[in-house]
C-alpha cells in the first residue's frame, strides 16, 4: 500500500509501507500531537533516519497553523490594509476606505492556511513518517492507544498543545467567545470587550479598532502586556490611546451577563461596561488532561508536563514538548524543542535551550519585539551593574517614511554584554532576528557598532542604539 490508502486507521506516507502495528512491533519514537513541536520532532527524527509515529486527532500543524498564529496574523495584516486605506491622503494618495468585507477577509485567511496546510501535508507525505489520524492515548510509558490499536514506542513524546482559557464561572458561548471563535465572525462587532491585555488580547484589540470597532480592554495586572519591559508597556498604551482603544488596567473582571442585545461585564471596582462581544483572552492552557499521563507514571503540575533542560519527563523514554512544558506558549519554542529532542534521541546531545534567549512578538499596532532580559530582570539578577539605553525611532529615515513611532531599548550588564533587547513599533517584529544573534552570543555593544547596517532601514536602528550604548550616539544624545 501507498500514497492514502488506509489500513487499520492509519494514512500510509512516503515510501515506505505501512500497516497496522503488529504484536512486539516497537517504533524508534512515537509522537502524540501533530502541532508545531510534534511535526518538527517527527521530520527531524525522520532526518536522522528513525522510524516514526506521529499522531494527531485534528489536522496537522496545529493551533498555530489552523486557530492561532497564522490566521490571527492574517486578520492583522487586512487590519493594516484597512489602515492604509483610510490614511492614504496622508502619504498623498487619493483612495476610499469603504467597508471591511468579512467573509472575503475570511477567504483571504483561509486560504493562507490552506496554502500552508497543504504544504506540511506535502513535507510529512515526502518523509518516512507513519501518520495515524484518530485521537491517542498513552496507555504505558512505552504505548499511545488510538481507536483499539496500540503503537509501542523506545521513545514517546508527548505534544498535546494547549486550549483556550477562561475563568472560573465565565462559560464560554453565544456572545462570549475565545480566539477560537473570533477567527470565524462573519461581520464586524460595533463594539467588543476584551478581557486580558496580553499578547492574544492585544492582538485582536488591534484587529478590531482596525476593522471599526469600539474595543475595552480589561486586564487585571497594572500594565499592558505585563511579561514585557515596562517601557514597552508604556509605549503600547500611549499608541493604543492615540488610537482611541480604551483600557481598564489593575482592575479585576468580576461577572458576565449576556442577552439578545449584548453583554454587561461588571469588574471588581463596581462599574460595568456594555458591548456587542465579550472576548475572553486570558491565555491558554495546557491541554494535557485525558490522555493518560498520569495514569502513566508522568509527572504533572497544575495541568502540565514538567521536564528537565532535554524536555525528558520523570519517566525513561518519555518526552514532552510545546505547550504543555511550562515557560513561553510560543509556536516557535514548540518547533524548537521539537527538533531538540529528535537530535536527543538519537544521540546527538544538542546544546540545551535558553527559555530567556527565544525572541517574542506581539504583532499589534504597533508591534512589541523583544528578547532576552527585561530591565528589571536583568536588575533582580545583577543588581546596580545595568546600564540601559533608548533609542527613539523618530530618529531613524525608514521609520519617519513609514509614519511610526517607538523605541529600541537596550539592556547590558555594565562593561558586559547586551542581556535584552526590547523594540515598539511598526514591522519592529522583523528586527528581532538580529537582536536575537546579539542576545544569544552576548554581543557587546561595542562589536554591534561596528557593523555597518543598510540605509535607510529600520535596522539602522538597532545599529544606531548600540553606538549610543557604545559611547559613540550620532543621531541621538547620549
Amino acid at each position: 500500500m501507498t500514497g492514502n490508502q488506509r489500513a487499520g486507521g492509519v494514512k500510509t506516507r512516503g515510501s515506505t509501507q505501512v500497516s497496522e502495528t503488529g504484536p512486539g512491533q516497537t517504533h524508534d519514537v512515537v509522537i502524540l500531537g501533530g502541532g508545531s513541536g510534534g511535526y518538527a520532532a517527527a521530520l527531524r527524527a525522520s532526518q536522522l533516519g528513525l522510524d516514526v509515529v506521529l499522531i494527531e486527532k485534528d489536522k496537522v500543524g496545529g493551533t498555530c497553523l489552523h486557530r492561532g498564529c497564522i490566521p490571527t496574523k492574517a486578520l492583522l495584516h487586512a487590519a493594516e490594509v484597512a489602515d492604509s486605506a483610510r490614511e492614504s491622503e496622508r502619504f498623498g494618495v487619493k483612495a476610499s476606505f469603504e467597508s471591511i468585507d468579512m467573509p472575503g477577509v475570511n477567504k483571504y485567511k483561509d486560504g493562507v492556511i490552506g496554502r500552508l496546510y497543504k504544504g506540511l501535508q506535502g513535507l510529512i507525505s515526502a518523509a518516512r513518517v507513519t501518520y495515524v489520524e484518530g485521537e491517542g492515548r498513552l496507555v504505558a510509558p512505552d504505548t499511545v492507544e488510538v481507536g483499539g490499536t496500540r503503537y509501542r514506542g523506545r521513545n514517546v513524546v508527548l505534544a498535546t498543545g494547549s486550549y483556550a482559557r477562561t475563568l472560573p464561572g465565565l462559560e464560554i458561548g453565544g456572545r462570549i467567545i475565545t480566539s477560537d471563535q473570533a477567527l470565524n465572525l462573519d461581520g464586524v462587532p460595533k463594539s467588543v470587550i476584551v478581557l486580558g491585555g496580553g499578547v492574544i488580547g492585544v492582538e485582536f484589540a488591534s484587529v478590531w479598532r482596525s476593522f471599526g470597532a469600539e474595543v475595552t480592554i480589561v486586564e487585571a495586572l497594572p500594565r499592558l502586556v505585563p511579561a514585557e519591559d515596562a517601557a514597552a508597556s508604556k509605549a503600547l498604551e500611549r499608541a493604543f490611546r492615540k488610537r482611541g482603544i480604551a483600557f481598564r488596567t489593575g482592575i479585576r473582571f468580576a461577572g458576565a451577563q449576556q442577552d439578545d442585545e449584548g453583554v454587561t461585564v461588571s469588574l471588581e471596582s463596581g462599574d460595568t461596561l456594555r458591548a456587542d462581544l465579550l472576548l475572553v483572552a486570558v491565555g491558554r492552557g495546557p491541554n494535557a488532561d485525558g490522555f493518560g499521563y498520569q495514569e502513566a507514571g508522568v509527572t504533572m503540575d497544575r495541568g502540565f508536563v514538567p521536564t528537565d533542560e532535554r524536555l525528558r519527563t520523570n519517566v525513561p523514554g518519555v518526552y514532552a514538548v510545546g505547550d504543555i512544558v511550562p515557560g513561553l506558549q510560543l509556536a516557535h519554542r514548540g518547533f524548537a524543542q521539537g527538533i531538540l529532542v529528535a537530535e536527543e534521541i538519537a544521540g546527538l546531545n544538542p546544546a540545551p535551550l535558553v527559555e530567556s534567549g527565544i525572541p517574542r512578538v506581539t504583532y499589534c499596532d504597533p508591534e512589541v519585539a523583544s528578547v532576552g532580559l527585561t530591565e528589571a530582570q536583568a536588575r533582580e539578577r545583577h543588581g546596580d551593574e545595568v546600564q540601559t539605553y533608548e533609542y527613539n525611532l523618530a530618529g531613524n529615515g525608514k521609520s519617519q517614511i513609514l509614519g511610526t513611532a517607538g523605541f529600541v531599548k537596550l539592556v547590558r550588564r555594565q562593561d558586559g554584554p547586551v542581556l535584552g533587547v526590547h523594540m515598539v513599533g511598526a514591522r519592529v517584529g522583523e528586527l528581532i532576528g538580529e537582536s536575537q544573534l546579539i542576545v544569544n552570543w552576548e554581543a557587546f555593544p561595542e562589536e554591534v557598532a561596528q557593523l555597518v547596517h543598510a540605509h535607510p532601514t529600520q535596522n539602522e536602528a538597532l545599529g544606531e542604539a548600540h553606538l549610543a550604548l557604545a559611547g559613540k550616539p550620532l543621531h541621538a544624545h547620549a
